[in-house]
């Protein structure tokens, strides 16, 4: 069975770190003036990262997907119930990100929008078909170029000698400010364990993942606010055709948007499993790419803002039921739901090679996905001194 590094984990989250929706965000914050709103995302983030760190830790430890852990407190129904709101975010959120990804390319590269959609949509299921454990070149290659080009980036807006350009009014107040700088780390709640449970150390990669998730994101906030502050302008696009960025410009919108939804998809995939065992994740994934391409080329998506608000307004209260579950209430009984995990997977994994002998198995990705959760939960069993 095929796992991540901690370094792979780190790569998987700078991508979703380096995004438009963050950037996007971040020029909200200029009536605040660099300072303050400096000060509010740094806060901001150190909550919501909390959460996600301790979210994550829990898929870590016990090697199951979001969805699946969720189970653990809310039981059957609660769990089926999340795992389908989570699907449905997360197509909202694949549409968004593509729509967002492709109005951004399409100011400095107008050939209309939905050429954009189709390139971000395509580029999304080749990230899928190659899978999480098999990015390797692909993602370094592309995270080397991002970072590279956002430092670009970061100079162009903060080191061309531009003067603070006055912004007048104060609509964002430092409460509000915070909440939205607590919000995007929150959106990851739901999946931050689909990636946790896949690492060779998961608690090392969770917390890898969640500082460098933490500090990148608190990056592109800081360059919208900055790009609204110093260029006046609240659009990313317009400041780097004013910059001359040209080709540049282009891999950055194009793969940070990639390299984000990419996720969103691919989560989307595996809460679907949760949903139904005859669900093959990885299609489903590319299924949820297909719709949210569609979406994006059919319907305007132009303010981000209140889906975010209701994200965490949906699973923050979750999440820290889960915590209060895993770490306070109920530490002490995790080896036994272990064991149980344990029981119910081989009794499945039986079923499941009983059906196939019979020719009755109708998703034989089935037994391999059966087959690494066992293995998985076995190692921590393992590590624990509990077999």
């Amino acid at each position: 069975m095929k796992k991540t590094s901690t370094f792979q984990n780190g790569l998987i989250w700078f991508g979703a770190g380096v995004s438009l929706a963050e950037i996007l965000t971040g020029t909200a914050f200029a009536p605040l003036g660099m300072a303050k709103g400096f000060a509010a995302i740094l806060l901001g983030h150190i909550i919501g990262c909390a959460m996600m760190l301790l979210a994550g830790l829990i898929g870590g430890r016990t090697g199951r997907s979001a969805m699946e852990t969720v189970k653990m407190s809310f039981g059957q129904k609660g769990g089926l119930l999340f795992a389908f709101l989570n699907v449905l975010q997360l197509v909202g959120w694949t549409a968004i990100m593509i729509y967002d990804g492709a109005l951004a390319v399409g100011g400095i590269f107008a050939i209309g929008r939905w050429v954009w959609c189709l390139v971000i949509g395509a580029l999304i299921i080749v990230w899928i078909a190659v899978g999480v454990t098999d990015l390797g070149w692909i993602n370094k290659i592309t995270m080397a170029a991002l970072f590279i080009l956002t430092l670009v980036l970061c100079k162009v807006i903060f080191f061309s000698g531009n003067a603070m350009v006055g912004i007048d009014g104060e609509s964002l107040t430092f409460g509000a400010a915070v909440e939205l700088a607590v919000a995007m780390p929150l959106s990851w709640l739901p999946l931050i364990s689909d990636y946790t449970r896949d690492a060779e150390k998961p608690t090392q990669a969770t917390w890898v993942s969640v500082l460098v998730y933490g500090a990148v994101s608190c990056w592109m906030y800081v360059i919208g606010m900055g790009a609204a502050i110093f260029t006046g302008e609240y659009d990313i696009a317009v400041i780097m055709v004013k910059a001359g960025l040209g080709i540049a410009a282009l891999v950055i919108l194009v793969f940070s948007t990639v390299t984000t939804t990419f996720l969103d998809a691919w989560s989307a995939g595996i809460s679907a499993e949760s949903l139904s065992k005859k669900l093959n994740g990885k299609k489903t994934a590319i299924a949820v790419t297909v719709i949210g391409a569609a979406g994006a080329i059919l319907f305007p998506m132009d303010d981000i803002t209140d889906f975010l608000y209701l994200i965490g307004s949906v699973f923050a209260p979750m999440i820290a039921v889960q915590i209060a579950d895993a770490f306070i209430l109920h530490s002490d009984v995790s080896a036994k739901e272990l064991s149980a995990l344990v029981r119910s997977l081989r009794e499945e994994l039986f079923n499941l090679r009983l059906q196939q002998a019979t020719g009755q198995l109708e998703n034989n990705q089935r037994i391999r996905t059966v087959r690494k959760d066992l293995a998985r939960a076995l190692t921590i069993q393992g590590e624990t001194g509990e077999v």
